[in-house]
């Protein structure tokens, strides 16, 4: 009954697809960025997106068109940053910085724009250029990780063989953070600056629970935030609840339920070894 009403509303099935799309996205991306411990990487960029949301607000011009070379640009630098000491900190700072501007600017600016959506996601107001650049984004980044899977997978694991090995892991750390960024503005639409990470973290976190292989943990993140997605769409629209919220509860419960599961499985393993 659920489903078919919200197929049956163009503007709900145009965000049921756009959410779809990124959090697919997100959680492969994220199975790297964790793995290679650069989760913070995605609550930073966010942060950076709200910035540059607020600023484009101000300066009348298109928000895509200012965000995404920002956030893009910024990528590059905080994962340069986080293989440096004290990174987590600039990430920190770089972070706070710019939610503190983005705010600035839409408060001072004189601009009739909604904060909250900005700061937590309005999936509902989703437009079609942004179901153009959700499926673009999704698009590419299943076509990379399948056509350059070995590559990027000895980059998460150890980048000093890699490099060894003739592999350039610079260029496909510098193709993760592009991806990254375009997954991160596309949606924060759908969730905000505040919730996006929760995309990229929950997943993979997951995933790890359960699985023992990179393939297999990428396959059970994807899953995983598929069902986390389609289930708190569906109570949100059922009981008019904050979709982006929803989205990150579920996430929260599924993670809750894996972990509990495999603490159990884990100590009944050890009471039948012993």
């Amino acid at each position: 009954m659920i489903i078919s009403d919200i197929l049956s509303y163009p503007f709900l099935l145009r965000a049921l697809l756009v959410g779809f799309l990124v959090s697919v996205s997100s959680s492969i991306l994220g199975v790297s960025l964790v793995l290679r411990r650069f989760s913070m990487i995605g609550d930073g960029l966010s942060h950076v997106g709200f910035g540059a949301l607020g600023i484009a607000a101000v300066l009348y011009v298109s928000p895509m068109a200012l965000t995404i070379p920002v956030v893009i640009a910024s990528a590059f630098l905080l994962l340069r940053l986080s293989g440096k000491s004290g990174g987590d900190r600039s990430i920190a700072l770089i972070s706070s910085s710019a939610l503190a501007i983005g705010v600035i600017a839409v408060s001072a600016g004189g601009v009739n724009t909604d904060l909250n959506a900005f700061l937590f996601g309005s999936i509902l107001s989703v437009s079609k250029s942004d179901a153009v650049i959700a499926a673009s984004a999704a698009v590419v980044t299943f076509f990379v990780y399948i056509v350059f899977y070995h590559q990027i997978y000895a980059t998460t694991f150890d980048p000093v063989f890699a490099e060894a090995t003739g592999i350039k892991c610079a260029r496909y750390t510098s193709v993760l953070a592009v991806l990254t960024a375009l997954i991160i503005v596309v949606g924060m639409r759908m969730l905000g600056s505040l919730l996006i990470s929760a995309l990229i973290i929950f997943p993979a976190s997951s995933a790890m629970l359960v699985a023992r292989t990179y393939r297999t943990v990428s396959f059970f993140a994807a899953f995983e935030s598929a069902l986390a997605f389609l289930a708190g769409f569906s109570a949100s629209y059922a009981f008019s609840l904050p979709a982006g919220a929803s989205v990150v509860v579920c996430h929260m419960i599924i993670y809750a339920a894996v972990f509990a599961t495999s603490r159990m499985l884990r100590h009944r393993l050890r009471s039948v070894v012993s």
